[in-house]
């Protein structure tokens, strides 16, 4: 065999593999003509080689990101050296159909990109290389971790029962609210509230029953509170709420709310509608409120009047907030 034969012969397996690899392949020119569109990109697109070789690859595909790209492009060419952009950058440059059968539910083909430079043997750069690779299953991969990791945090901080915060990390969030008011001296008001005579609603009802109705306290709650509020499951029957940046008349009227919505809609649970009512104790931040502990104390006193004096109602520790 010649070496011409050699070379031919060199020249078809690199053009084979070329055809072949499961990676996409164009060479651009600097006005952005194709000159290499390999059979990757022809099975993606749906474009053969033939009718967009020497054609701009802009007008076959308008959608692309043309002003990020010629960016890039301008980038690798003057400084001669490759540039890449992962998936988590830009999901995508082609917005190709995504054909894997394991991760078929994906929108669309997620792809990195390597732009490399093609030298002349003069030393200039004339055509660059863009090198499409699809990485859909480790995209997907990724996120439905991701996914796994966010429900895991959430049922790590969250009461299964009511969705509301658990007490651990509730007790966190009270202090570190503490610790902003001591600080900046803003108002925040903590309310500690339970439901009346609720031993008897499970003694009566059965613990089923009982669940029916912490699971509806916890949605009226959730359905008053605003974004900034911090409401958690302090335990069995027990809420605790923090109010950032609240007044005292603020707090009760937010209190009364919920306590009349309660008490005027009974839990109907296929059997039974069974009434009850919920009682409330508020306690505002004040100068003399050492720690967190004693926040909850004062709240807890608050809630023990209220209890006192007959249930059903909103009571406030007698200490003055900051503001008055």
């Amino acid at each position: 065999m010649t070496v011409n034969q050699d070379d031919m012969l060199e020249f078809h397996w690199l053009m084979d593999m070329l055809e072949t690899v499961e990676v996409g392949l164009i060479v651009l020119d600097s006005e952005f003509r194709v000159h290499v569109w390999n059979g990757f990109m022809e099975n993606h697109s749906g474009v053969t080689a033939s009718r967009i070789k020497e054609r701009d690859l802009f007008a076959f595909f308008p959608d692309l990101p043309e002003t990020w790209l010629r960016r890039k492009v301008k980038s690798v060419r003057m400084l001669k050296t490759r540039a890449f952009t992962t998936w988590e950058q830009r999901p995508y440059l082609f917005h190709f159909r995504n054909t894997r059968p394991i991760t078929g539910t994906a929108p669309y083909m997620y792809q990195n990109l390597t732009i490399s430079p093609l030298t002349s043997t003069d030393g200039e750069v004339r055509m660059v290389c863009l090198m499409v690779y699809d990485v859909t299953d480790v995209a997907a991969g990724n996120m439905a971790l991701e996914q796994a990791n966010e429900q895991l945090l959430r049922l790590s901080e969250t009461d299964r029962l009511t969705g509301l915060l658990n007490r651990g990390t509730w007790e966190n969030l009270l202090k570190a609210d503490y610790e902003r008011c001591r600080r900046y001296g803003s108002d925040s008001v903590l309310v500690m509230f339970d439901i009346d005579h609720f031993k008897a609603v499970n003694d009566t009802h059965g613990h089923v029953a009982g669940d029916d109705v912490i699971r509806r306290t916890s949605e009226v709650l959730l359905s008053n509170l605003r974004h900034a509020d911090l409401a958690g499951r302090y335990g069995g029957e027990e809420f605790a709420i923090v109010l950032p940046e609240t007044t005292v008349s603020g707090a009760v009227a937010m209190c009364e709310r919920i306590r009349k919505v309660i008490a005027a809609t009974p839990v109907d649970t296929g059997t039974a509608q069974i009434n009850y009512t919920i009682s409330l104790g508020v306690a505002p931040m004040s100068k003399d409120i050492e720690t967190p502990t004693q926040w909850i104390e004062r709240a807890d006193a608050a809630l023990y009047q209220a209890k006192e004096g007959g249930r059903n109602q909103t009571c406030v520790t007698d200490v003055p907030s900051r503001a008055q």
